[in-house]
């Protein structure tokens, strides 16, 4: 890793742990964070904390206002993801579909209710083989095993865990 990316990696990482430690700011925190990293990375001439960035489709199955879904996106952005969001209530069809197009290293969803598990495993069933999903929401705390039983590779628990998983993608 170069020392620009490298410099940039730290702060994220920094970021992550603290936020980890002590819980989540506020949205306004949040979104303040995002700013001065995006000022970093931009001082530093980076596009993100990977020399070859990975490819991430976004969607919600069950979510109409979609703010966890934003935050995730503005930090997966941040750190140089490449992104292409399908937005909100999307179908299972939809986002199938979408991955077998645009072939992704990771499918970010958000999810808030039991009743999507269905729903959950006929996607994960469906994907491209190289496709990671990465979930967040209450249905994942409110059920540990719901993960495990719908095919999810990563329940993020907010974005400070979605961060650190993915600086751990880079190692």
């Amino acid at each position: 890793m170069n020392d620009q990316r490298n410099t940039f990696f730290n702060a994220v990482d920094r970021v992550a742990k603290r936020w980890l430690a002590e819980g989540l700011p506020s949205r306004q925190k949040l979104d303040e964070a995002a700013s001065e990293l995006e000022r970093l990375r931009e001082h530093l001439g980076v596009r993100g904390i990977w020399q070859h960035p990975p490819f991430m489709v976004t969607a919600t199955l069950d979510d109409g206002m979609g703010q966890g879904l934003a935050i995730i996106e503005k930090f997966a952005v941040l750190i140089g993801i490449r992104l292409i969001s399908l937005g909100l209530m999307q179908s299972p069809e939809a986002i199938i579909d979408a991955c077998r197009r645009h072939q992704p290293d990771y499918l970010g969803l958000t999810i808030l209710q039991f009743d999507t598990e269905e729903d959950m495993t006929s996607i994960s069933k469906k994907l491209p083989r190289k496709t990671r999903i990465v979930a967040g929401g209450p249905v994942f705390a409110g059920d540990p095993d719901f993960a495990v039983r719908t095919g999810t590779h990563f329940a993020a628990k907010n974005v400070a865990d979605f961060l650190r998983f993915m600086l751990d993608a880079v190692c």
